[in-house]
């Protein structure tokens, strides 16, 4: 598969864009600048960064508590997430979301939420409402290998068989539900399975490189755009930190852990391009440390920015 400089370019960029933004919310959690729950998402670029190079602009997101790689690849603002994250009025929710609910309808993010599955309800709702305006959009379900084993999944699967909706699941399978291994969890390990049920095509890809996920995600996108009905891709990942700030990771060993960084997206990625001749090392080079200046930009304006005003707690609600 032939690729540009421009395509190569991007997907690099917001690959590198996600390590070093959770790279700084570490930090600035660490120094109590940003406060509460995050749950971060290194490790797993290549899923994000790759499904949503495989769709339309317009086309529809749902996302999972830990959403912070999925919002900047579906072109979010920095500025306006980091902001968010730390609770400032310019964030992209005004500062009423926070790390768990990030979203932004008007790039197509539908949102994250704290209950796992959740986002699988939201998609198969958002396809109902793509199908009754006979939009071509689809929508990317995002939820992790966890969240299969919730009913909601299992029911929203169905229901999406049954009319055809334009939704592809999107599994990331980073291994642990929080801290238990998907393997004592659930009955079947190859999770794409479980759409067998429905008669739902699955397919797994490797989730650690990102032109794998964009070819396999386009194809099934491409599928549920022509009508014919839902598909399940499962990502093979690896999130580096653990499950949360105050999560130790004694569940892991360290060889696993090194096993699964040898095969770090954006190291691999940037090899293979180099190799390929598509970048010089300069190139790859030159592309981090600008995204460094960006994060860090986007750092100090949301440190900067204003806290939302008290009043302003019973205004953007939906009940």
């Amino acid at each position: 598969m032939e690729i540009t400089k421009d395509l190569a370019s991007k997907l690099l960029r917001q690959m590198m864009e996600i390590r070093q933004f959770e790279d700084k919310i570490m930090e600035l959690m660490a120094k109590n600048i940003a406060e509460g729950g995050s749950h971060l998402y290194a490790g797993t670029e290549a899923m994000a960064v790759g499904a949503m190079a495989a769709i339309n602009p317009d086309d529809y997101i749902t996302s999972t508590h830990r959403g912070h790689g999925h919002a900047i690849a579906k072109d979010g603002d920095l500025n306006a997430l980091m902001a968010e994250i730390l609770g400032k009025k310019t964030g992209v929710c005004k500062g009423k979301g926070g790390s768990l609910h990030l979203a932004d309808v008007s790039k197509g993010n539908l949102g994250a939420n704290g209950i796992v599955g959740g986002s699988i309800g939201m998609a198969t709702g958002a396809g109902v409402s793509i199908q009754r305006l006979k939009s071509s959009k689809v929508v990317l379900c995002f939820f992790g290998d966890g969240a299969s084993n919730q009913g909601l999944f299992f029911e929203s699967l169905n229901i999406a068989a049954l009319w055809k909706l334009p939704v592809v699941y999107v599994c990331e399978n980073n291994l642990y539900g929080m801290s238990v291994a998907v393997h004592r969890a659930s009955a079947v390990t190859d999770l794409t399975k479980k759409g067998l049920a429905f008669d739902i095509p699955g397919e797994n890809v490797d989730g650690m490189d990102v032109l794998a996920v964009r070819e396999t995600v386009g194809k099934w996108a491409e599928h549920a755009r022509q009508g014919k009905g839902p598909a399940l891709v499962v990502g093979a990942t690896y999130r580096y930190y653990g499950h949360s700030r105050s999560d130790p990771r004694n569940y892991r060993t360290r060889e696993e852990e090194k096993f699964w960084k040898e095969r770090d997206p954006i190291v691999n990625f940037s090899r293979k391009m180099i190799e390929k001749k598509v970048f010089t090392e300069a190139d790859v080079n030159a592309i981090e440390e600008d995204v460094r200046l960006r994060i860090e930009a986007a750092t100090d304006f949301a440190i900067k920015s204003p806290w939302p005003e008290p009043e302003e707690l019973y205004t953007d609600l939906y009940v």
